[in-house]
């Protein structure tokens, strides 16, 4: 077997990474990323130099290092997130946004800092100051990245959800963490269709005391009624110097919290010297990102890609922004928008990709994609089929990088190697600086083999800890608890003969038929390459002192599932995997849940269908679906 892609000399010789490893002194990536991990101080200064980070690098890199949680870096410094990424003020585009088909803005890098300039002095002058936290319940639009900067200028703490979060979503999550200001929109756009924001933001405003002020984004033009508007918020203020407040390398930046559906989410804390050189780190060297480039991601306020992508102003790159529905525009709606902001980097997810292939595109005959570089994937395990869509049908040499870490540590554990080949299903590369394994049950690293992803030593954009966890339990519970001094990331996966990843699914979703673990993915890799099954979801059901595989599936409008489709979807699970990944059951439901970012629930349906209550419904986009799943009569027998 060959790779899909190889870079060509000339093409490696541009890229960040080629320069890095030239100040490192490494000739290869294997050694670049030994070196890394085994001198983990001496790289982390590195990026600090060569990403040219404006702050105060000084005293020890690195203390406790042996405390795995308790390791602090640079515990001497000092910086400020938003100071990074405004660098400039020069009269190239900041940030593009596109609103689906209905709105096409752009702001300079002068007018995006003049903008947090006044956003900055209007929260100040609030009474705003370093450790508030300000939330944003917003659209992806400029003015949420331009209020995250004027936020972390001041030393305060952001945290974000989408608006198509529920009330008690929203509460679930700010309520935790007492936010002083709230951002909202007047409105948002989906599908073509308008969707207010105001009643849900009135409604949570009257069960979140802490918020001092309402300020409302005019979105869709309709009139302010849930607080101030943006416009009367800032109109006291011109742009001036940003006083951009020094804080600690550890003092918390953002506030992410856990999808919720095993109870309330948990408030995970990112500290602002991490986040910055860990993104700068996956940005420059791992995706290739450079000063000029323009880098879209698909993505909402909810998700963490969000947070990873406004740090590609650190890098000097334009945001291209998108709020609305992948699929509007006849599903060419982010192609359009490639080509015509002459697009560097798109990211996505491995569900957008599966359902273009679903849907037929072929953006290479239909789009001029001659800026495009490199394809990123995340949010679930991209299918091989998925890697040979894209070569195929979206462009044949760009480096495509299957990526994946979470929340957890907002950022990646496992991703891209803008300098080395791309193999059919696999993710390239472990993340530099960290100590990426994969263990046994019995704690011991393996290769060819799967079992579970762990990190053996401490990187700096380790979360500071959990919000309302003053003794630290909660988040050793969560990370440490089964290998004690190692992080426990929770996906089940494998190390390939050339140092790639295969990633099979969530270990607490790995089915147990007979005492076997089987990853999920290996499942849908089969059976959503049937042209009929647009979506599947799979889970063990106790049975008769055993676990026995389940597979639902959701057909194409207009197909139903008879014994001929379920003998092949057998068949097909049969012959390219083992007889113990064949479902004893498969049974057709009208919709699959899924999590505000899109993720399947899994969980969530086992608990539904062993009867067991879902403790936290907000956290689902569609949490009715879940009914398809509740007392079904062929799972009785």
């Amino acid at each position: 077997m060959s790779p899909l892609w190889t870079p060509s000399p000339q093409r490696v010789a541009q890229t960040e990474l080629a320069r890095f490893m030239q100040r490192a002194g490494k000739e290869s990536f294997e050694a670049l990323h030994r070196w890394s991990v085994e001198h983990s101080e001496d790289f982390w200064n590195l990026v600090w130099d060569f990403c040219e980070v404006q702050g105060a690098k000084r005293g020890p890199t690195l203390v406790d290092s042996d405390k795995m949680p308790g390791a602090r870096w640079f515990p001497e410094a000092k910086l400020n997130f938003a100071q990074n990424l405004l660098r400039k003020r020069d009269h190239t585009d900041a940030i593009v946004f596109w609103g689906e088909e209905r709105i096409k803005r752009r702001l300079s890098r002068k007018n995006l800092y003049n903008l947090v300039s006044r956003l900055a002095q209007a929260l100040a002058d609030m009474g705003v100051k370093k450790g508030d936290r300000v939330a944003g319940y917003l659209p992806n639009l400029p003015e949420a990245t331009a209020a995250m900067l004027a936020a972390a200028s001041l030393g305060a703490i952001w945290s974000s959800c989408s608006p198509d979060f529920g009330v008690q979503g929203v509460l679930d999550r700010f309520g935790q963490i007492r936010p002083k200001v709230l951002f909202c929109a007047d409105g948002y756009f989906y599908g073509g269709k308008e969707f207010d924001c105001q009643e849900k933001a009135s409604a949570v405003l009257e069960r979140l005391p802490s918020v001092e002020e309402c300020v409302v984004i005019d979105y869709v033009g309709a009139p302010v009624s849930a607080g101030t508007s943006l416009y009367d918020f800032l109109d006291p203020f011109d742009p001036e110097e940003i006083r951009f407040e020094q804080v600690e390398f550890n003092h918390p930046l953002y506030i992410l919290y856990s999808s919720g559906t095993t109870g309330v989410p948990k408030c995970i804390v990112h500290g602002t010297g991490g986040v910055l050189l860990q993104h700068l780190k996956e940005h420059r060297l791992h995706s290739d990102v450079r000063a000029g480039d323009r880098v879209c991601y698909f993505t909402t306020l909810g998700w963490m890609m969000w947070n990873w992508l406004v740090s590609g102003l650190a890098s000097d790159a334009t945001l291209l922004l998108y709020d609305g529905s992948p699929f509007a525009g006849r599903g060419r709606i982010l192609f359009d928008y490639a080509q015509a902001e002459a697009m560097t980097h798109f990211g996505t997810s491995a569900k957008y990709i599966d359902a273009l292939a679903k849907a037929g595109l072929k953006p290479k005959e239909t789009h001029r994609l001659e800026k495009l570089r490199a394809m990123l994937s995340t949010g679930s395990p991209l299918l091989p089929e998925g890697f040979d869509y894209v070569y195929a049908n979206v462009k044949d040499d760009l480096c495509l990088s299957s990526i994946s870490g979470g929340t957890d540590i907002v950022s990646c554990f496992v991703l891209g190697n803008p300098a080395g080949p791309v193999w059919r299903g696999e993710i390239q590369a472990k993340g530099l600086g960290m100590a990426v394994e994969v263990f046994d049950e019995q704690g011991k690293a393996v290769q060819g083999q799967k079992g579970e992803l762990v990190c053996t030593g401490p990187f700096p954009a380790m979360p500071i800890g959990f919000w309302n966890d003053p003794d630290g339990a909660k988040y050793r519970a969560a990370y440490f608890e089964k290998y004690p001094g190692v992080w426990r990331h929770g996906d089940w996966c494998e190390i390939t003969p050339h140092g790639g990843i295969i990633i099979y699914g969530r270990s607490d979703a790995v089915l147990n038929p007979g005492g076997v673990r089987i990853g999920t993915a290996e499942i849908y890799r089969q059976v959503e390459s049937l042209d009929e099954v647009l979506e599947s979801l799979v889970i063990g059901q106790d049975w008769q002192g055993d676990v026995r595989v389940v597979l639902f599936v959701k057909l194409k409008d207009g197909l139903k599932l008879d014994e001929e489709l379920i003998g092949r979807v057998k068949r097909r699970i049969r012959e390219n995997t083992t007889p113990r990944h064949v479902p004893a059951k498969i049974v057709e439901v009208a919709d699959i849940p899924r999590t505000k970012s899109g993720k399947i629930v899994e969980l969530a349906v086992r608990d539904v269908v062993h009867g067991r209550q879902v403790k936290n419904l907000e956290a689902l986009a569609n949490p009715e679906a879940l009914e398809h799943f509740r007392d079904r009569a062929e799972l009785r027998d």
